[in-house]
């Protein structure tokens, strides 16, 4: 079987591969790039194998006046740089000894070895420059099959890296066919390991939650994950039952993470997956704003569309109610809308916490008209 696409034939990767083999090295575009290639998946990184090891990567790379960052010498990975992009390529490896997301690995010159190291076989896959795939595990009938199955025994690849509980997860909701369900070990290993999801970092944790609930259908890979247990370990207080509502009741809308994780509640969860500032505040909008008495008018002109949508498709899922009729035109509507009175406006006749009050007042009683009241009619409406 074959792979092609432009970012396999484009001159950048064609020359870094060049590099190698014309020094008698093999040089394989390797996973993500190989397993999307035949979903048909958008292609960003591409990752180079090579029997060759990391210094004499560096030497030819930099032989042939290629830019060269030594991004993981020590575990046999430098970055070359050709045409403006950052290939990352990798010598063949074994482990040795693995602790947690570390490890002790010694180089290989053996392909078989380096894709029994990998997570799933659906990652296990390579291919030569001119798009021959290499399929050392079977990788090729489970992506036919739409099938995600650990490289070898479940229990080693999850001890050797809790993090990959959560990848299982997140690639099953990407990649697996949802009518098969979970492989039956695999998913076995992962609720008799949860434990060691204590000992991942936050960061690690959060970036997988916001690739998994980027999903397009996440709702079945959440579920399991809270029959499992591991949903209740990195988010304790999380229910995913709103989130295939909500999925539902997004149609077309692009997913959205924030909008998911929201409906999915938990304690302390912008801390818990470390959420920037920015996210964390959206969240905390979202669930503040779920349970007031606002409607899509009064949204839309309080926080956009955009996140006034959210709010309202949120609300649904989580009220099991359906959406309020010609909610997007109001939601539209109240976006439009300009408060038409200014401090200036009703000074200095009110300063101070008055000044404030009679704002608020006057906004409220703006909004309740529809957005319709002048500007006029509010500065004369009467002091209560």
């Amino acid at each position: 079987m074959r792979i092609a696409g432009d970012w396999l034939s484009c001159e950048e990767t064609q020359t870094v591969c060049r590099v190698l083999t014309e020094a008698g090295h093999q040089a394989l575009v390797v996973g993500g790039c190989v397993r999307n290639a035949l979903l048909g998946f958008p292609i960003s990184d591409v990752d180079i194998a090579t029997d060759a090891r990391p210094e004499i990567v560096s030497d030819l790379a930099e032989a042939a006046g290629l830019k060269v960052v030594p991004t993981g010498m020590d575990h046999g990975t430098v970055t070359v740089v050709a045409g403006g992009k950052g290939y990352e390529v990798t010598t063949f490896r074994r482990d040795v000894e693995t602790f947690g997301r570390h490890a002790t690995v010694a180089f290989s010159t053996d392909l078989a070895e380096d894709a029994a190291r990998r997570d799933f076989t659906m990652n296990a896959l390579y291919a030569t420059a001119d798009g021959e795939v290499i399929d050392p595990l079977g990788g090729l009938t489970d992506i036919a099959a739409r099938r995600l199955r650990f490289v070898g025994d479940p229990q080693d690849r999850i001890t050797e890296d809790y993090l990959r509980i959560l990848r299982f997860f997140r690639f099953h909701a990407w990649y697996a066919d949802p009518a098969e369900g979970f492989d039956a070990e695999g998913y076995a290993a992962c609720a008799a390991n949860i434990a060691g999801l204590e000992t991942l970092s936050r960061e690690r944790i959060g970036a997988e939650m916001r690739k998994l609930l980027a999903a397009p259908a996440p709702s079945e890979a959440v579920a399991g994950m809270a029959h499992c247990g591991a949903l209740g370990v990195i988010l304790p207080g999380a229910d995913p039952r709103a989130l295939p509502i909500l999925v539902h009741l997004e149609g077309g809308l692009a997913p959205d993470w924030r909008r998911r994780l929201a409906v999915l509640g938990g304690q302390d969860v912008a801390d818990r997956l470390r959420l920037s500032r920015a996210d964390g505040n959206t969240l905390r909008l979202i669930g503040d704003e779920v349970g007031s008495p606002r409607q899509a008018a009064e949204l839309g002109y309080r926080h956009g569309a955009g996140l006034g949508r959210d709010i309202l498709l949120c609300r649904a899922a989580l009220t099991e109610m359906p959406l309020p009729p010609g909610w997007e035109a109001d939601l539209a509507r109240g976006a439009a809308a300009r408060f038409p009175i200014r401090a200036a406006d009703l000074m200095p006749a009110f300063t101070g916490a008055a000044l404030g009050a009679r704002l608020a007042a006057l906004e409220a009683r703006w909004i309740a008209s529809g957005f319709t009241l002048t500007r006029e009619a509010l500065l004369d409406t009467p002091e209560s």
